[in-house]
């Protein structure tokens, strides 16, 4: 009810004093009118008005706004000064901040909007610079590639044709990823939620992720372990596949050879935990919260990818209402650490 009535007299009463461009004046017309007023009702009541005591009052009081106003209002003209600097690209101004009225905490919220605009700009150049980067390099080894064959430096066989092709699928996946990562940052991704059977689903995932590791020459094995109860969960499934194929790519990538990239489920506390290990190097403690930014590919040896599946795959699992995280590896027979990636999703009842 407060709030409507406040609407409701901003939309009715009028604003004499818009027309007026500063808010000292404002106030001090506001004391002088005030004070007039005083004044004229005084003589009207009473008869008699002095007027030396009338104009020394009003003009003390003018003063007096002044002076006071001062402070009020240097919140707002630093806060002009700084919106100009914002829209030349400087973001490092900052207002000061002393008084507890409406003002100032328009000036804390002012200051809490230029820090996150600076660090929104600082992400955008970054995400700039390290696309620009990831683009560069494929760009290079396929003009590189193409420019031999033309020129009969090399010869048109099916090795330099297959180093041409990894060079366009790594384009793609980077320009796929981006596309991806464009679409979860605008929020417009659908989910297509489904009931899933996870014993099926992570046993084709493990199918599909075996078959690309042979296909591309990786001596690594999968071994699924399967949940001791049937586990379902709402998801879309398209989706879900998509976090499980990084995952299970990225740990055969970083698997030595003959590794054995592991992959778990189990229900507990209410929720869906799914875990990815492999025998590799492992992640770093340090590098753990880091690895799901974008272009961020740790410390971990090998290499590859576009440095944005684990950024997409926690996206992904985030719609889903679950988390992601890098968990302290289990022994390994390797005498690596090894990595291990947790999911965990709502449990659905079977």
């Amino acid at each position: 009810m407060t709030d409507r009535l406040a609407t409701w007299l901003n939309r009715v009463l009028p604003r004499p004093l818009d027309p007026v461009r500063s808010i000292k004046v404002k106030l001090g017309v506001l004391l002088v009118t005030s004070g007039a007023a005083g004044l004229s009702y005084f003589w009207y009541a009473i008869g008699w008005l002095p007027p030396m005591t009338s104009a020394t009052a009003i003009g003390l009081a003018l003063f007096t706004s002044q002076v006071l106003a001062h402070g009020m209002t240097s919140p707002l003209r630093e806060m002009t000064a700084a919106a100009g600097a914002m829209a030349r690209g400087d973001y490092s101004r900052r207002v000061r901040a002393t008084s507890r009225d409406e003002v100032g905490e328009l000036a804390h919220a002012f200051n809490k909007m230029a820090t996150d605009l600076a660090a929104a700009d600082q992400r955008r150049r970054e995400l700039i610079a390290n696309v620009s980067h990831e683009l560069r390099t494929p760009i290079t080894a396929l003009r590189a590639v193409l420019e031999n064959l033309v020129d009969g430096v090399a010869p048109t066989e099916p090795a330099a044709l297959r180093t041409a092709l990894a060079q366009t699928e790594r384009l793609g996946h980077l320009v796929g990823d981006l596309l991806d990562l464009s679409r979860l940052d605008a929020g417009v991704v659908p989910l297509r939620r489904v009931r899933i059977d996870l014993a099926d689903f992570l046993d084709e995932a493990v199918e599909h992720a075996a078959a690309t590791a042979t296909g591309v020459g990786r001596d690594v094995r999968f071994r699924l372990v399967p949940p001791t109860a049937p586990l379902t969960v709402h998801a879309d499934p398209s989706r879900l596949h998509q976090v499980f194929a990084n995952l299970l790519d990225n740990a055969a990538r970083h698997s030595p050879p003959g590794g054995t990239v592991l992959v778990r489920a189990e229900e507990r506390d209410g929720e869906l935990h799914l875990e990815v290990s492999d025998e590799g190097e492992g992640i770093p403690l340090a590098e753990r919260s880091r690895v799901f930014e974008r272009f961020t590919r740790g410390d971990r040896s090998g290499g590859g990818g576009t440095g944005l599946g684990l950024a997409i795959a926690r996206w992904v699992v985030e719609l889903h209402g679950g988390t992601i995280a890098v968990l302290d590896p289990r022994s390994s027979a390797t005498g690596h650490p090894g990595c291990r990636i947790r999911v965990s999703l709502p449990h659905l009842p079977s």
